[in-house]
């Protein structure tokens, strides 16, 4: 298969993923919240924000997996390969005992962690030595889905995963039909999760040209991938810190059934996200293969249209989650979490400047110029701790939001844009001006219509939100098919005509 057919499969089949993941999880958790109650939905978020930090365990060696997995594989050479899946294994092996005993030391002394009602401890003790074992086991056998990312075979991750996706999403539904409870969605989640994992790994072991064995564990192997690996565990770490901590410094502070109305918030800003990451992962390769030729022409380009592309993707959202957000919420889970409506505002904006300037990540990561990002996005995570630390106890949730907010904003309108464009050398105005221009422009008569159509016909429904979002919908893309219409790309090759579509004259 070409490189070109390869990458289209690739790629179709990621956003076919995407769209699974995001459609079941909008649907299922207003399902899951108002059947588990608040106290249960809190602790579920809880639980599993807090076993989700035995990731950074990891230390960067699934990047390394992936990129040396890729390396051995182009230059055939299975013995290099067989020792960096049998290092990493072993590694993983160990890592995984010591996840099994801190979720033994957690499931004791989880509610001195946490301020966790009596009622539902016995619950959450249970579900966070699932959610404890789930991460230990999978562990080891994530050598091999990064193996499978590796051989590129992400079109087999992504179909698995949606099968995995939609069986998961009816047995919770049954059992939670059924009488089932918190612990048993856990068991259920747990279960699919090891499941997917088993599969991935019977894929690799049938496909890839490899051999495990004790004997090829190389001491040499494992630092030559750590070196590798070590900027983007900082990256991971900063990731946790700047995403995942509320939760829990909100169950710290506030008690676990506190989380909810922040859960809801935090999860329709992920679900907007979802789109502009898929989309975003294609410049890495491409700005590595730029780099690597000295092409700075179209590393230029490829900074301003990708970002621009970014840009038209999430500025609408944004604006929907904004003017329609209380409508939305309603709509969702219900009146009664409204209230929500001002920590999605304090996530969505600073996350919209954030992700707007998404290819901007993945043209570091291509360079292999991630250095400083990573150091910048750790005093960043920790900032937003600190902040969150002091913030909660004196304005609730919603200072959890501001904490995460401040320093994020920051982030993205003071280190990102200056550094890339230093880098690139290109005039900060200039780049401002040929990257967002189109897409505010684009936005300003659907924020008009939405705003209109919000204050007249407030929507209560998901069938008057529909109408309300097509219609805004409809003039956007109309804008856009207009513009793209104009632009009649001369160059019969992909790339160009791709950057002459975000970039019209």
């Amino acid at each position: 298969m070409s490189l070109k057919a390869q990458a289209v499969k690739n790629v179709t089949a990621t956003w076919l993923g995407l769209l699974v993941h995001a459609v079941v999880g909008f649907l299922l958790s207003p399902f899951i919240l108002h059947r588990l109650g608040d106290d249960a939905f809190s602790l579920w978020v809880l639980v599993f924000a807090a076993t989700g930090y035995f990731g950074l365990l990891d230390l960067g060696i699934r990047s390394s997996i992936v990129r040396y997995t890729a390396k051995f594989l182009a230059t055939n050479d299975r013995d290099q390969l067989s020792r960096c899946l049998s290092t990493s294994l072993g590694f993983y092996c160990a890592i995984a005992a010591v996840i099994l005993l801190a979720t033994a030391a957690g499931f004791f002394y989880l509610d001195v962690l946490f301020k966790v009602p009596g009622s539902v401890l016995s619950s959450a003790r249970l579900l966070f030595l699932l959610a404890g074992t789930n991460v230990a086991l999978t562990f080891p056998l994530s050598v091999f889905a990064g193996a499978l990312e590796g051989a590129q075979k992400f079109s087999w991750l992504q179909l698995s995963q949606i099968g995995i996706v939609l069986v998961r999403a009816l047995l919770i539904v049954a059992a939670l039909l059924l009488g089932g409870g918190l612990v048993a969605v856990g068991a259920i989640t747990v279960a699919m999760s090891l499941l997917s994992y088993l599969i991935f790994t019977a894929m690799a072991l049938r496909t890839l040209p490899m051999r495990l064995s004790p004997r090829l564990v190389d001491a040499k192997v494992f630092r030559k991938m750590a070196a590798y690996g070590i900027f983007a565990f900082a990256i991971l770490a900063a990731e946790k810190l700047r995403f995942q901590s509320d939760p829990m410094v909100i169950g710290a502070i506030l008690g676990s059934s506190a989380i909810a109305s922040f859960s809801i918030a935090a999860r329709l800003v992920d679900y907007a996200s979802y789109a502009v990451r898929s989309m975003s992962q294609i410049f890495t390769p491409m700005s590595s293969q730029f780099h690597a030729a000295g092409d700075l022409g179209r590393l230029q380009r490829t900074f301003v249209a990708g970002n621009r592309a970014s840009a038209l993707i999430i500025f609408p959202i944004c604006i929907a989650f904004v003017v329609l957000g209380k409508s939305i919420i309603g709509a969702w889970v219900g009146s009664k979490y409204v209230s929500s409506y001002s920590v999605l505002i304090l996530l969505i904006i600073p996350r919209t400047l954030y992700l707007a300037q998404s290819t901007s990540i993945r043209i570091l990561l291509g360079m292999g110029r991630h250095r400083v990002l990573a150091s910048v996005l750790l005093i960043e995570g920790v900032v937003n701790l600190l902040l969150s630390l002091f913030l909660t106890p004196r304005f609730g949730i919603v200072g959890a939001a501001w904490g995460t907010a401040i320093p994020l904003v920051c982030t993205s309108l003071f280190f990102l844009p200056q550094h890339l464009c230093r880098l690139l050398n290109i005039p900060l105005r200039d780049f401002l001006s040929r990257a967002y221009r189109l897409p505010l422009v684009l936005c300003a008569l659907p924020t008009v219509l939405l705003s209109v159509l919000g204050h007249q016909f407030p929507a209560h429904t998901y069938a008057g939100l529909m109408v309300q979002i097509a219609s805004a919908v409809i003039t956007y893309g109309a804008g856009l098919f207009w513009i793209v219409f104009k632009t009649k790309p001369s160059s019969p090759h992909a790339w160009e005509a791709f950057v002459q579509l975000l970039e019209p004259k």
